[in-house]
């Protein structure tokens, strides 16, 4: 009978050790547990500091045809690992990234249909990583996915910040609420778009921010978005499980495969605290290395743009009024009549770059410099722009000419009026054009709905072209910065000539309504937890009907405001969004706009709550100087910050531009003050922001001699 015992318990430790695993991060604070359920299906779980994050979720894909890979699995083997290396990003908010990790693999077998699954799991600090693989024995050979059946089920009704789910933007302002509250607020949430696919009345988008009762803070995103649709999250709210939700294609089909293949990763980032969030690089690190070996031609940049007085319909993207409908190679633009408005004309554009060439800034963008603007959106166009002929008002030869005399870069612009198939026929034309023509960076445009028709900006064939296109510039040596493609997921680490993104709700929207004065607040926990956003900050004038008298938005922010996101909003292309004569109205502000760095050796998350503030401080690379940014919601805040990060035995100038004591986002913007103090590691700043306003610091090593007469903080 003793015997008979202790033969059970050996048989259950060898089925435990089989059937559940558990899975430490390296400092020991995550623990991800593996199992199979009796019926083979796979789940997980996930703890932070032993409490619940991630409660049981089951794993697995739904095919097109065929059993389903969802159950009746067997373990195989499973391998454990570690992984520890320090790598050197081309550009970013640290010059060194720590990519440290425990790695668990589980080989699943399905016998019935003889097929086979690999789960990848990866435990960091900071969070989990897992995807599925198909190996080249797995007997699937092609294969379509139908569903992909990934669960996060919640410990509870959390509190969001999310937008709604949809195939086709995430240009939405972020509401916060209650899980439980995403049925009765989508109506609301969802505001009109000129594309836009909801599929859900629970249905949102990643990366999703949510925050515990526990004061506990939970990122739910994707890494390595390739060759697969994008991840939506759909919520049970009964049970409080999200489910992923892919973007299907014209036939309503999710994913087509092939093994050996793998699917991206799925991210679930966890802290106790808000700024460590903001921190982590999860979403980099599951991304592959660099595939350009020389990117010294990737460098980061400050520009300007003759866009900001189109978006606020002071001007206009188009030449003339003439033509009801526009064929190229067949309207005769030159003996066309000009509308008087159309902005990217020869000698505004000088004068941009005169104003850019003066105050040191690298680049200008124009917009609306090729022919068919004329009836771009809205048609269901194919043959829409060639990308190299320009309108009869702008001279490209004189402005390559003119902007190489002044050392400024024009940056090239690329609508493509989501003609996609179009695009692909002359991106190689396009970028020789532009490589001619001494342009190295250009942002792309993907604006209506999606040629050949019924495919989504998510799908998995369209999330291929915006790689397609990408790898394409990297053989021409040109900076890629794409506007209403799929939100990005770390894929700069290895393609850094992505050197900014949009797929966000960006400061264009002030000029079409506003935006909510927390959204940036919001931003930095939700969109650039995948890379930089291109938000084209800078905006000095907030009543747009200054600029246009038809056009009564205001930007809702405060002057201190739009200083701060230069820091807060990073990304290594940052805009100078505003005209320049609203500039030269505010010059002593201007400054910090000059002086800010774009590139970085590190950054220190100072505090940070989503929706309501966030504070950063960064050290430019390859130099002593240090930038801080504060934004701030809709209630009046005070922060109280140290500046230990700062050297010790150094002394500084602070100078700090900070909203005014009347200042408002609404009532009064453009109230700011400047002050300049002596400041060391040891110092504390007390530093009030207003209702959608914040603060900007410039941190200038300094000599006793040239800070004698400041106050010390």
């Amino acid at each position: 009978m003793k015997s008979r015992l202790i033969l059970s318990l050996l048989c259950l430790a060898v089925f435990g050790s089989i059937h559940a695993q558990s899975l430490e991060s390296p400092n020991g604070d995550l623990e991800m547990n593996f199992s199979l359920q009796e019926d083979g299906t796979p789940v997980y779980n996930l703890e932070f500091e032993g409490q619940t994050i991630i409660e049981n979720s089951k794993l697995g894909l739904e095919l097109k045809e065929g059993k389903p890979l969802t159950a009746n699995f067997s373990i195989e083997n499973t391998e454990k690992s570690t992984f520890n290396e320090t790598w050197t990003p081309v550009w970013g908010e640290e010059s060194e990234i720590e990519n440290h990790y425990n790695e668990l693999v589980v080989h699943l077998d399905q016998e019935e249909s003889e097929r086979k699954l690999v789960l990848r799991f990866r435990l960091f600090n900071d969070g989990l990583g897992f995807r599925y693989e198909f190996p080249q024995d797995s007997k699937l050979g092609h294969f379509v996915i139908s569903d992909e059946k990934t669960e996060f089920a919640m410990t509870g009704d959390h509190t969001a910040f999310w937008i709604a789910g949809d195939y086709d933007t995430q240009e939405y302002d972020y509401t916060e609420s209650k899980l439980s509250e995403i049925r009765g607020l989508m109506a609301e949430a969802v505001t009109a778009n000129v594309s836009q696919k909801s599929f859900s009345p629970t249905g949102v988008q990643t990366s999703l921010m949510l925050k515990t009762e526990d004061g506990l803070y939970i990122n739910l995103h994707e890494a390595a978005l390739l060759d697969y649709p994008a991840m939506h999250l759909n919520l049970d709210d009964e049970t409080m499980v999200f489910e992923s939700w892919l973007t299907p294609d014209v036939n309503g089909d999710k994913a087509y495969m092939i093994a050996p293949g793998k699917t991206p990763w799925r991210t679930i980032i966890v802290s106790d605290e808000a700024k460590d969030i903001l921190s982590s690089r999860i979403t980099y690190n599951l991304n592959e290395p660099s595939k350009i070996e020389d990117t010294s031609w990737i460098k980061p940049m400050k520009y300007m743009g003759v866009w900001w007085e189109m978006i606020t319909g002071m001007s206009s993207w188009d030449y003339t009024d003439e033509f009801a409908a526009v064929k190229l190679g067949e309207t005769d633009f030159e003996a066309a009549e000009p509308n008087g408005t159309h902005a990217a004309n020869t000698e505004n554009v000088k004068r941009y770059i005169d104003f850019a060439s003066e105050h040191g800034f690298d680049g200008l963008l124009v917009e609306g410099w090729n022919v068919g603007w004329e009836d771009w959106f809205g048609n269901s166009k194919d043959y829409v722009f060639d990308f190299v002929t320009p309108y009869p008002d702008f001279d490209v030869d004189e402005i390559r000419k003119y902007a190489k005399s002044k050392d400024v870069e024009m940056i090239m612009h690329h609508e493509t009026s989501a003609s996609v198939r179009n695009y692909e026929r002359h991106l190689d034309t396009a970028y020789q054009f532009m490589k001619a023509n001494n342009y190295n960076a250009v942002k792309t445009g993907y604006v209506g709905d999606i040629l050949p028709r019924g495919e989504n900006h998510y799908s998995q064939w369209i999330v291929n072209h915006y790689q397609y296109a990408l790898e394409k510039a990297a053989e021409y040596e040109i900076m890629i910065n794409a506007h209403e493609a799929v939100r990005p997921t770390g894929i700069a680490r290895t393609w850094p000539n992505l050197i900014a993104n949009e797929s966000a709700r960006g400061t264009e929207y002030q000029a079409f309504g506003g935006n909510k004065p927390n959204h940036v607040t919001v931003l930095p926990f939700t969109r650039l937890i995948g890379g930089p956003m291109d938000y084209t900050p800078g905006i000095f004038e907030m009543d747009i009907s200054k600029l246009n008298p038809e056009n009564n938005s205001h930007v809702n922010s405060t002057l201190a405001n739009q200083l701060a996101l230069y820091v807060t909003m990073y990304s290594p292309l940052q805009m100078v969004a505003d005209l320049p004569k609203h500039y030269e109205q505010f010059l002593d502000a201007f400054q910090f706009i000059k002086d800010v760095a774009i590139d970085w050796e590190k950054s220190v998350y100072l505090e940070a709550e989503p929706g309501d503030y966030i504070t950063i401080a960064r050290k430019e690379k390859n130099g002593n100087n240090w930038f801080v940014g504060n934004v701030n919601g809709l209630t009046p805040r005070t922060s109280e910050i140290e500046f230990d990060f700062l050297e010790k035995g150094k002394t500084y100038i602070a100078t700090v531009y900070a909203d005014a004591e009347d200042a408002h986002y609404k009532d009064n913007p453009q109230a700011y003050e400047i002050k300049k103090y002596r400041v060391n590691s040891k110092s504390e700043l007390s530093q009030k922001s207003a209702p959608g306003g914040g603060y900007a610091i410039s941190i200038m090593e300094a000599s006793k001699d040239e800070v004698k007469d400041l106050e010390k903080l």
